[in-house]
């Protein structure tokens, strides 16, 4: 299933994707939240279209698209998870993983645009395949890892870059602004997605492609790192966690390309659909 949340910010209203169509699914009585998804919901879900698909309404072709999830309770990200990412930015190799977390005031919907913030020197763009967690799981093994996942969805760890690296601190401070963490435009059930490492990342500026990668690149496959990110965090439902982008990003390139306002960025991933972001100046 593709599952998205449509309507005025705030007032989304709960929705799906059949046959390229957008249908409104108010009538199961539920959001798309973490309770949701941890209690049985997407079955519920799932029987409820079986039965009356044929009576939904039809949503505007016009609607807004928000997050379509409800109220995620993290993103824990994976820093440098493609080799030729690694290779571009200038950064060393670590042992493990890289994590850090996407603040929850950065979520986006997957049109509304971006809003560079102000002072902003170096904010570049990342698309990354996201993991939802469907259930809630400690110390999880890469053998069972699979169990926990809920489906997949599509997000763009906008960063700014010299937050990052020359103002002190955390990797935090360049990732976690407003509008950093658009999201959609759907969550795709698990079953949707026979093998999240086969699947293509791409990222276009101003119609120019500058990503081309694949999830069969990432260095710390989708198993492994749902067990390990599980040993430091518990995982719950609607947690999400964003595996990395391959190279293309603005730091990489020669001279660097960042952020401007009036760029346009349109990035998608196979299965997961594309979103598109104009850059908007910061206004107080």
């Amino acid at each position: 299933m593709k599952l998205i949340r449509y309507g005025n910010p705030g007032e989304e209203k709960p929705g799906i994707m059949l046959n390229d169509n957008y249908y409104d699914t108010s009538a199961l009585g539920e959001d798309y939240t973490n309770e949701f998804l941890g209690n049985g919901g997407l079955e519920r879900l799932a029987a409820f279209i079986k039965k009356d698909q044929h009576q939904l309404k039809q949503i505007p072709a016009d609607a807004r698209l928000g997050v379509p999830l409800a109220n995620p309770g993290k993103i824990v990200c994976v820093g440098l998870n493609y080799k030729d990412h690694i290779a571009e930015t200038g950064f060393i190799p670590e042992a493990e993983p890289i994590l850090f977390l996407k603040a929850m005031s950065a979520l986006n919907g997957p049109f509304d645009g971006v809003t560079i913030p102000k002072d902003s020197l170096e904010t570049d763009w990342e698309t990354e395949l996201g993991v939802v967690i469907g259930k809630k799981g400690t110390n999880i093994t890469t053998a069972e890892s699979m169990d926990y996942i809920a489906g997949y969805i599509l997000h763009n760890d906008i960063s700014e870059r010299a937050y990052m690296k020359k103002r002190g601190g955390t990797w935090d401070k360049g990732k976690g602004c407003n509008t950093f963490a658009p999201l959609g435009p759907w969550f795709v059930t698990k079953d949707e997605i026979p093998d999240p490492g086969q699947l293509r990342i791409w990222l276009r500026l101003n119609d120019e492609i500058m990503q081309d990668g694949h999830t069969s690149d990432l260095i710390c496959k989708v198993p492994n790192l749902t067990a390990y990110i599980s040993e430091f965090f518990g995982l719950f439902p609607g947690d999400i966690i964003s595996t990395g982008s391959p190279a293309g990003s603005g730091t990489g390139r020669m001279p660097q390309r960042f952020l401007r306002p009036g760029d346009v960025i349109e990035y998608g991933i196979d299965g997961l659909g594309t979103a598109r972001q104009v850059m908007q100046e910061y206004k107080p």
